[in-house]
């Protein structure tokens, strides 16, 4: 019977966990059938006490592994409780941690619509690849009615920008469409955080209320909203955001960083992509998520990408009369900005005015705009981009369910594959087959491939060996303003003298 046991322990283990997410009642029940198929239904008495001591949350030391399981509606005591404890350690080293909430966009139009058993499997779901997308030492609190909480393990530094960062990655990981009974639910999120020392006072249940907090003000705003609660930015709620724009865009406070992209066969830097960020005079340095959506709604975007595009170009100038060979630079366009008719005219005259040559200007669309887009101005600007010798980017690819007809049409050079699809690559074998899909489709279209969010050398490892030309990502560097570029230059460029040590598999 011993044996039996230690094999129950042993084979029952990842079953539980699993179970784990559902309702108790259900999960106690499944967990029983399990033993007693390992046991035999007269053991079945001996081993329910080890089911029940399975689904009684343990108390853990910080820097153990945490299981990253749900727990019960209602956990607010709970993940106060882990928050005055991980503070507390956290404090006690020296360690930065941060707290996140998020909610699930419309969640009471999706009880409503499919009823509490879909709308709890669909927060069970997105539980589950946010699991997936955290580290094993974080922690997930089920807080109730699509409202997840996420207690971040301490570490030495972590800032605002590595926050919204993650924040944004969260978003498009629960943003997945979730494939139902007989449909498919599309949804989105929107997420508060908040920062240890940002919150009004030291205590866990402070820096929570500060969470819950921000995230009140996400929705409040949404959906698919990101918002940041600390002191410095008390006053820069959306409406005095709107209110400060026009100035904001006339005196220069827009900024664009910059973040490398190499290659997996030389490891050589292949380009740069340009990335909007704010400097507020008060709130400090603000991230997309923060502004864009004001941008948008005040039908601002098209004066932020004429300065992303001057940005971008001034700063080809700037490594080419240092002597750096940088192929070339990504800009972001928005819908707004491809439907004006005179788009090509206006890139083509700030490339002659800079005197770069158009095949160092990466336009990058959205894979949304090529899937859904009819429009006749947006084909025609991406067509004369196209035949002035401009890169065309099909960007975040894999998420917008473009065919392959419509990547023909807009004469697209390179796919940027979704971070989504990066994620783990390294550890799930499912992952890997997509992304080999997607690498053998492009391979066999003539398309450049770029792996987007690549953070770990795993993730880089695999994506090369799998014929991903290129990658991008916190692994590789994070973004950076321009003046920090030429250091980084030339601190990779020594990196890269000796032969790489990982490309693709052959044979």
């Amino acid at each position: 019977m011993q044996n039996h046991l230690k094999a129950l322990l042993r084979n029952a283990k990842p079953a539980l966990l699993q179970a784990s997410r559902w309702p108790q009642s259900v999960a106690f029940l499944a967990a029983s059938v399990l033993a007693a198929y390992w046991l035999g239904a007269a053991a079945i008495l001996l081993a329910i006490p080890l089911i029940l001591l399975a689904f009684y949350p343990s108390q853990r030391t910080v820097g153990d592994t945490v299981d990253l399981r749900a727990r019960d509606d209602g956990d607010i005591n709970l993940m106060r409780g882990e928050l005055d404890r991980v503070l507390a350690h956290a404090r006690k080293k020296s360690f930065q941690t941060a707290c996140l909430a998020i909610q699930i966009d419309d969640f009471e139009t999706l009880f409503n619509r499919y009823g509490r058993a879909t709308a709890d499997m669909i927060t069970s779901r997105c539980l589950d690849r946010l699991a997936r997308a955290l580290r094993s030492s974080d922690q997930l609190f089920n807080l109730s009615n699509g409202q997840i909480g996420i207690l971040l393990a301490p570490v030495r530094q972590f800032g605002l920008e590595p926050a919204l960062e993650l924040a944004e990655r969260l978003q498009s990981t629960v943003g997945e469409p979730i494939s139902l009974n007989s449909t498919t639910a599309y949804i989105s999120a929107s997420v508060g955080l908040c920062l240890d020392g940002h919150a009004p006072n030291s205590s866990g249940k402070s820096l929570f209320d500060a969470t819950i907090a921000a995230l009140g003000d996400a929705c409040r705003h949404g959906p698919s909203t990101v918002r940041a609660y600390s002191r410095g930015m008390r006053g820069t709620a959306p409406h005095r955001i709107a209110d400060e724009l026009e100035k904001a865009l006339e005196s220069g406070q827009f900024v664009s960083w910059f973040q490398p992209q190499i290659s997996t066969d030389t490891g050589q830097i292949s380009g740069f992509e340009a990335l909007a960020r704010w400097v507020h005079p008060r709130a400090g340095l603000m991230m997309p998520a923060e502004f864009l959506p004001v941008l948008a709604s005040t039908g601002r975007l098209e004066q932020l990408g004429d300065a992303m595009l001057r940005h971008a170009l001034k700063a080809i100038q700037t490594w080419d009369n240092i002597g750096f060979d940088i192929p070339h630079v990504g800009v972001n366009f928005s819908p707004d900005e491809l439907r004006n008719p005179y788009l090509a005219e206006k890139i083509e005259w700030e490339l002659d005015r800079c005197n770069v040559a158009p095949k160092r200007l990466a336009v990058e669309i959205l894979e949304t705009v090529v899937a859904t887009s009819h429009d006749d101005t947006i084909t025609r600007n991406i067509n004369a981009l196209t035949e002035m010798g401009c890169m065309i980017d099909l960007d975040d690819f894999g998420t917008g369910h473009a065919s392959i007809s419509s990547v023909r049409r807009f004469a697209v050079h390179r796919l940027k594959i979704d971070r989504s699809f990066v994620m783990n690559v390294d550890r799930d074998v499912e992952q890997q087959r997509m992304i080999s899909a997607i690498l053998s489709m492009a391979e066999r279209l003539g398309l450049e491939t770029l792996a987007e969010g690549v953070e770990s050398a795993g993730e880089h490892t695999i994506l090369a060996q799998l014929g991903c030309a290129h990658v991008q990502g916190y692994g590789i560097a994070r973004p950076m303003p321009l003046d920090e570029t030429a250091d980084w230059i030339i601190t990779h460029q020594a990196k890269v003298h000796a032969p790489p040590v990982i490309g693709r598999i052959t044979g």
